[in-house]
């Protein structure tokens, strides 16, 4: 094992922006999770994303889907390392996208305003 997995755990499961574009226009889809705070949200999402906040997600676990694959996205890719750690420790499929909406945004992916 390498000092970095000794000192942080296992890397987690990452996504760039184009292949998670891919994998949300398959089929089933997965489960889009944004982590991000409301007021992020409704400035710009992907759609189809559910908002639970990073800070709440610990008490609202239980809403995600346990037979679907979950992408998580922040604004940066942090916030989404956080909660992908913590769903990857409960048992869930999950990964992260790398580099967050900055990333999407990067890439000239859609963006949806509002609140959904």
């Amino acid at each position: 094992m390498s000092l970095l997995s000794q000192l942080f755990g296992p890397p987690i499961p990452q996504l760039d922006a184009s292949t998670a574009k891919a994998k949300l226009d398959e089929k089933p889809r997965p489960f889009l999770l944004d982590v991000r705070e409301p007021e992020e949200f409704h400035a710009g999402h992907i759609a189809n994303a559910t908002l639970i906040p990073l800070r709440d997600l610990g008490r609202r676990i239980h809403e995600l889907p346990r037979d679907r694959a979950i992408i998580c996205v922040c604004h940066s890719g942090n916030r989404s390392s956080s909660a992908t750690r913590q769903l990857l420790a409960a048992g869930y499929n999950v990964t992260n996208l790398h580099g967050g909406m900055l990333a999407w945004s990067r890439s000239n992916l859609p963006i949806k305003q509002g609140s959904r």
